[in-house]
């Protein structure tokens, strides 16, 4: 259990006051709408049913070995960059390791960096003359369809098969593990799709914008803007301040160890009642909790929001850990990680370098290797047993990194509901969520099914929802 985990409150056998609001769910969402509340001077508790807080925000450590079950970065932001300060985490706070700016994706068997000087552009083998050929006549390409446009499809009309099939796509997987053709362009990428509806096209719009954003007084020191980051400890770490910062407020609680089984409605609020019976009532419910988890709870108050949730895909990941001599691997892993295009024709999404991102992943004199497998296209992978997963992993990347030895420390991690999918249909799906809601007052749903599946999204869209509560 996490410090914050442990630091509960006492429970009674049944709902003894009236919060101002309950959230269920402790991950980056439901911490900060939570702290946002709590800071507000609302009265708020959170419940978590799992041991420990983080969600997807969870560091493991084995000896000399530290991964992450989930993201191993996060991107620094203005709200993060605020946020930070008032955690008092900005001093913790650990920059990527400069070396990590190269990004890989494998072409034709071999891992090609991304070029990262507008200079060295032409010369770079991912691109080719055809993507060349796309990117010039992008400025001249007319406005799409109005529709929900797959991301596929926009990428195609805009910039051409090969930057969707060799850059593209490599990135969706990386982010989304999710699949072009079902993506939608205006869900998952929403700002391609607005500097194509402002500016006409994504090259003009990306330079109005670029010089725009140099007009602006920086909002955070400029060493910071963009910089990713973690903690010497891991990500984790930024989730259990966020639960020290909470329960250190006499108007907050926090709990884990409490699944929620049942919610109903109470006068002008809402009650949810635990595993052990202890009954919890606010005026406010706040459900941060996955999207079928949300949709099994209010399956018997309205079956049409729950539908609608349940709808929601979340294919399944599978993370394997694997921790080499230096000796052993041939490529420097001079980079931030690697990326495999499904056109390369192998099973692994992509792998991240988290010994060369950050001191202190991995004993001296070795490497540690995060590999990504499964996601919306090839779900059956990430469901393998860990003996086939590992070898689906060094079969698709021995060649790749010059891998001569085997593993000396190795882990699978398992998501089998992973990142949510942005697919086309999704904000209409939002929408009538939206809708559904205005007949539940004081209910409200949030989460990485919506508005962002990044961390620094979840936590600006918590914050941002904890203040509209604050407000009713």
């Amino acid at each position: 259990m996490s410090e914050a985990g442990e630091r509960d409150t006492e429970a009674t056998g049944t709902a003894t006051s009236v919060l101002d609001a309950l959230v269920i769910g402790a991950g980056a969402t439901g911490l900060a709408t939570a702290w946002s509340l709590a800071r507000s001077g609302r009265s708020v508790a959170v419940l978590e049913a799992s041991s420990q807080i983080g969600g997807n925000l969870r560091t493991e450590h084995d000896g000399d070995w530290q991964i992450e079950h989930g993201p191993n970065t996060v991107i620094m932001k203005p709200p993060l960059y605020a946020l930070l300060d008032e955690l008092s985490l900005l001093d913790e706070a650990l920059p990527a390791n400069p070396a990590s700016s190269k990004r890989f994706i494998a072409l034709d068997g071999q891992p090609v960096a991304l070029p990262n000087r507008l200079w060295k552009a032409p010369g770079n083998a991912l691109l080719g003359w055809s993507a060349w050929g796309g990117l010039l006549r992008e400025p001249f390409v007319r406005r799409g369809p109005q529709d929900d446009e797959s991301l596929a499809a926009f990428v195609r009309r805009r910039l051409g098969q090969r930057v969707l099939d060799r850059l593209v796509d490599p990135f969706v997987s990386g982010v989304y593990a999710g699949d072009p053709q079902r993506l939608s362009a205006k869900a998952a990428m929403p700002r391609l799709v607005e500097l194509e509806r402002a500016h006409g096209s994504l090259i003009r719009g990306g330079l109005a914008r670029a010089f725009a954003a140099r007009r602006q007084p920086p909002a955070m020191p400029r060493e910071w803007r963009g910089t990713l980051f973690s903690f010497s400890q891991g990500l984790q770490r930024l989730a259990d301040r966020l639960g020290e910062a909470i329960v250190a407020r006499p108007n907050a609680r926090l709990a884990c160890d409490r699944r929620i089984e049942r919610i109903e409605r109470a006068g002008n609020g809402w009650v949810a009642e635990d595993h052990t019976g202890q009954r919890w009532q606010a005026r406010h419910l706040v459900m941060t909790v996955p999207a079928h988890v949300a949709a099994a709870l209010l399956a018997r108050h309205d079956s049409k929001l729950a539908e609608l949730l349940a709808a929601i895909v979340y294919p399944p990941v599978s993370v394997v850990s694997l921790g080499f001599r230096q000796s052993d691997i041939g490529h420097p892993l001079d980079g931030f990680g690697l990326l495999l295009p499904r056109i390369e024709q192998r099973k692994t999404l992509g792998v991240l370098f988290p010994s060369t991102l950050f001191a202190g992943r991995a004993p001296a004199g070795h490497h540690l290797l995060n590999v990504f497998l499964g996601g919306r296209q090839s779900p059956e992978v990430a469901e393998q047993d860990d003996s086939a997963l590992f070898e689906q992993a060094l079969t698709d990347l021995s060649d790749l990194l010059t891998i001569r030895g085997e593993p000396v420390w190795q882990r699978v991690v398992r998501w089998p509901r992973a990142i949510p999918q942005y697919e086309t249909g999704h904000l209409d799906r939002l929408a009538a969520i939206d809708t559904a809601l205005k007949a539940h007052a004081g209910l409200w749903l949030a989460g990485n099914w919506r508005d962002g599946v990044a961390v620094g999204d979840c936590l600006e869209n918590g914050r941002r929802l904890g203040e509209t509560i604050a407000l009713r």
